[in-house]
């Protein structure tokens, strides 16, 4: 059956580092150990001020593509993942199409917040499994959240970091590797609890909105109940896993959303699974929000965490809320 290869993966991380010592004198406060302890996180790159969201979305499918080992112009399709776009209006894929030189692909942005990489990947997924056209798809993950940071902040200063992540999806035609099984789910209950709520329709930017200055900065703005993540992954990947009889010691690796290593080990733990299961990047990258997936899985095996025909799961979630996951067929 035809399925998707994942054949090349890619990263782009931001020089600029702000480390926790940096973060504590600027929001005037020690806020190292609460963030090495409950996050993970020691440091995080942000973009500098002449830098944007295409830019490191470009660089990243470039070495995704290197590492494929298959031109631009050989791309059907890309799909960018972001909730931090280059514009409003029009979608950061047209800017990354042109700028890479993939004239023979069409584009769109996919808008799930930090589920969106894996929900772009499901997409890409059906579309090369569905139509024979479609042959070679770049999927691409970006996050510049710190354009729309608060550093005065504490509890989004902490968290929030730039990167971009990007893979390379081929046509496989003996069905040795894809997607096993995927789901997407939303609580939209939540779509006021986190975002950035000002430059939108509801909320244009105006002096007022400017001057106010919150609701263009990326707020908590109400406080999500912890356990929607400890309990939302274990569902819906064991849901996956059921469907396709499979276990989860079947599981090869485990990459989960990397906004909170505390999360991280009590899903494992209640899982049953050895923590070496999974990888984490927050320690070095910071949280990574759309982004994260891509670049897990890249520095998973550059560390040489996967094999061919390992089954990794996918689960991501985000503002919104949205929820994406996915078991796959490396």
């Amino acid at each position: 059956m035809r399925n998707a290869r994942i054949s090349g993966t890619g990263v782009a991380i931001p020089e600029k580092i702000i480390t926790n010592a940096d973060l504590s004198a600027m929001l005037g406060e020690d806020i190292t150990e609460f963030v090495v302890n409950n996050l993970g996180i020691h440091e995080r790159h942000v973009l500098a001020e002449d830098e944007s969201a295409a830019d490191i979305a470009s660089e990243a499918a470039q070495n995704a593509l290197r590492d494929a080992g298959i031109s631009a112009e050989e791309i059907d399709l890309i799909i960018v993942a972001t909730d931090t776009p280059e514009y409003l209006s029009p979608g950061t894929s047209v800017v990354v199409q042109h700028r890479i030189g993939a004239k023979n692909a069409g584009t769109f942005d996919t808008n799930c917040a930090c589920a969106g990489f894996v929900t772009a990947f499901d997409t890409a997924c059906k579309y090369i499994i569905a139509d024979a056209n479609y042959k070679n798809i770049l999927v691409i993950g970006v996050y510049a959240m710190t354009k729309f940071l608060d550093w005065t902040e504490k509890k989004t200063a902490t968290i929030f970091a730039d990167g971009a992540g990007a893979i390379v999806l081929q046509a496989d035609e003996s069905g040795e590797s894809g997607v096993l099984a995927s789901k997407l789910e939303a609580m939209g209950e939540y779509n006021d609890y986190l975002g950035i709520f000002a430059g939108g329709a509801k909320t244009p930017i105006t002096a007022e909105v400017l001057e106010n200055g919150y609701y263009n900065k990326v707020r908590f703005a109400k406080r999500t109940p912890p356990e929607i993540n400890f309990v939302g992954w274990q569902r819906i990947v064991k849901e996956l896993l059921q469907r396709i009889d499979l276990t989860l010691d079947d599981v090869n690796l485990f990459l989960w959303t990397q906004v909170n290593l505390s999360t991280i080990k009590q899903v494992m733990l209640a899982l049953n699974q050895p923590f070496e299961k999974t990888h984490t990047i927050m320690q070095k990258w910071g949280y990574t929000g759309s982004a994260c997936i891509p670049m897990v899985l890249h520095d998973a095996l550059s560390q040489g965490k996967l094999k061919r025909g390992d089954i990794i799961v996918f689960c991501a979630s985000g503002g919104g809320i949205n929820m994406a996951a996915m078991v796959f067929k490396y």
